[in-house]
């Protein structure tokens, strides 16, 4: 950023200090023109290379951008299951500690059951055998007849084996409820190891989900960055394209000079205002260039660049096909055309650019004089025909289209700019 805006510094000084004055403009020779032309486009090369580089940047932040909006929705996903679980497991810890009430209201009637036994119990081996002196054999001899004694042994043999019934149940119950009961405790500490487990787990998911969104934000931040720079190239390139103007008319009015040829120029340039005079009262004429079919003009000045083309975006805002970003402002018109089509000059010119340029990929600039220019972008690799400083004639192929810099498919981006600012080709084709 700070590399682009010294070259961009650098090239606005020396706009200044080769701005041409006509008495100095005398004293000059065509190498000495040539020999700043070589420094501009030294000058213009590396700011090239900054603006690759910018635009290179740029995307490899949409790149990772896009790249971590699917991560975080991944993490997304991930945060919601965990949540569905934590929420189903907390469900389970109710239910657990439900069950643990529920058990422990149970344990609690056993044990009222087993004190109850226990209380009969101890009030039978009290009775049956106080101070530890009677036994079942003194009870059975202390009868007074054999039916006496039969009934006394039938009773006995009813005690014990209610006492062993009741101690066999008193047996099972403890062992039942602390049995439910342990295995109760069991579920509820494995659920709450669970959750506490699911809970961890979704710290580190909102923590990764934090810094996705601040990666977000930072890639954010570089491409608005690089959308920035577009204004200061847009600047670079009507000075660099102002200032070679200025230097190739001066080294052509040099030339014309030195050739005798100032009466042939003048006889020119008035026929160029005639003719252009004449074009605006044509409507017709000027449209059978392109009678392929699609857009042929209105009739306007400047020849149609290409033949059988389709209007597919207009002058002015725009969502941008390739960013997405909404409100960017089209500087041109595209048109449609297949790969390879022909393109033609507008008008008689000088080229001024023959190069690669940022998002409009490869393109030529022709300057027509009185402060009108065209552009013609998107040029495919390979395709240009014409280099920098030559003299070309309306309706000359200049290139041939492609699909180069930030497209969506094979077209001709075509501009027309007065004193640098673009203007609706419409009205001029």
């Amino acid at each position: 950023m700070k590399k682009l805006v010294a070259v961009i510094a650098v090239i606005v000084l020396m706009a200044a200090v080769f701005e041409p004055t006509e008495g100095y403009a005398k004293k000059r020779t065509v190498d000495q023109i040539e020999h700043e032309l070589r420094l501009i486009q030294q000058q213009a090369k590396a700011a090239k290379q900054q603006k690759a580089k910018a635009e290179s940047q740029k995307q490899e932040a949409q790149h990772y951008k896009n790249k971590t909006q699917q991560n975080l929705q991944y993490v997304m996903d991930q945060i919601s299951q965990v949540s569905d679980k934590m929420a189903k497991t907390s469900v389970q810890i109710d239910q657990t500690q439900d069950n643990l009430r529920k058990t422990a209201a149970e344990l609690d009637a056993t044990e009222e059951r087993i004190q109850s036994r226990e209380k009969l119990l101890e009030s039978r081996v009290r009775l049956m055998y106080t101070d530890g002196s009677v036994s079942y054999l003194e009870v059975l001899l202390s009868s007074t007849s054999f039916s006496d004694f039969l009934e006394r042994a039938d009773s006995l043999k009813s005690f014990v084996d209610q006492d062993k019934d009741l101690l066999e149940q008193h047996k099972k119950d403890k062992a039942l409820v602390l049995d439910k009961k342990k295995e109760l405790e069991y579920q509820y500490a494995k659920a709450k190891d669970l959750y506490a487990e699911m809970e961890d787990q979704k710290e580190i998911l909102d923590e990764k989900e934090q810094e996705k969104q601040v990666l977000i934000a930072k890639y954010d931040q570089k491409i608005e960055e690089s959308d920035d720079l577009s204004e200061e190239q847009n600047e670079m390139l009507v000075n660099l394209v102002n200032k070679r103007t200025a230097l190739q008319t001066e080294k052509n009015k040099l030339k014309a000079e030195e050739a005798a040829r100032r009466a042939a120029a003048a006889k020119a340039a008035a026929k160029k205002r005639a003719a252009a005079l004449a074009a605006k009262q044509r409507s017709s004429s000027r449209s059978t260039v392109a009678s392929g079919g699609g857009f042929t003009g209105g009739g306007g000045p400047l020849y149609m660049p290409v033949s059988g083309g389709r209007l597919s975006s207009g002058f002015g805002r725009r969502v941008h096909p390739v960013t997405g970003e909404v409100g960017k402002m089209h500087t041109g018109i595209d048109l449609a055309v297949p790969q390879g089509t022909p393109i033609h000059a507008a008008d008689d010119g000088i080229v001024t650019m023959a190069e690669w340029w940022s998002g409009y990929g490869n393109c030529v600039i022709i300057n027509h004089g009185g402060g009108m220019w065209t552009l013609y972008g998107h040029i495919r690799n390979g395709g240009i025909k014409v280099k920098e400083g030559d003299h070309v004639s309306r309706g000359q192929v200049i290139a041939e289209s492609g699909s180069t810099g930030q497209v969506t498919g094979p077209h001709l981006h075509f501009e027309v700019r007065e004193n640098g600012v673009p203007v609706n080709p419409m009205p001029y084709l």
